[in-house]
């Protein structure tokens, strides 16, 4: 009996663990995958969020992000304007069927404006995604490295490709 109560729990403890590892979220037909976001320092205006979203139904948007750690979330694109990079502001990010979409580091991101409190490396924070079809999602943005993702074009933390 003590061997079955022990099996039970270690099953039930190794269950919660590959959740939280995982680090997935769905919307609907919306998969969501690795939120993160690079630490901050104090005084740092604003920090960038960064996901992959696969889409295995009808063509949908991403089209506001919502998050208590800054005064506003907004969603961006770099672009290059001849020889210079500018990052603008989007009204929503396409996701087509069947497609990945991934807002990574110089391209698609989240930004969040006017940060309430820096971003601690270790940490996570909530954040809600709207999408046009799939509706709203709450997700955890860990916090990495502040290098965390960059030159890759993926992202890299810890020796490893997520």
């Amino acid at each position: 009996m003590q061997i079955r109560t022990f099996t039970l729990s270690l099953l039930f403890s190794m269950l919660a663990a590959g959740q939280a590892v995982a680090h997935d979220y769905t919307a609907g037909a919306i998969q969501i995958n690795h939120p993160w976001s690079r630490a901050t320092v104090t005084g740092q205006p604003a920090g960038g969020g960064f996901l992959e979203l696969t889409n295995k139904g009808a063509d949908d948007k991403l089209i506001a992000v919502r998050a208590d750690v800054s005064a506003t979330a907004e969603l961006h694109t770099m672009q290059m304007d001849g020889d210079i990079m500018r990052m603008r502001q989007v009204d929503g990010i396409a996701l087509p069927t069947g497609q990945t979409v991934e807002l990574r580091p110089g391209g698609y991101h989240i930004m969040f404006m006017r940060l309430k409190a820096p971003l601690k490396e270790g940490t996570s924070f909530p954040a809600t995604l709207v999408f046009e079809k799939a509706g709203e999602v709450k997700v955890d943005f860990k916090v990495e490295p502040a290098g965390a993702g960059a030159g890759s074009g993926g992202h890299e933390a810890g020796g490893h490709r997520h």
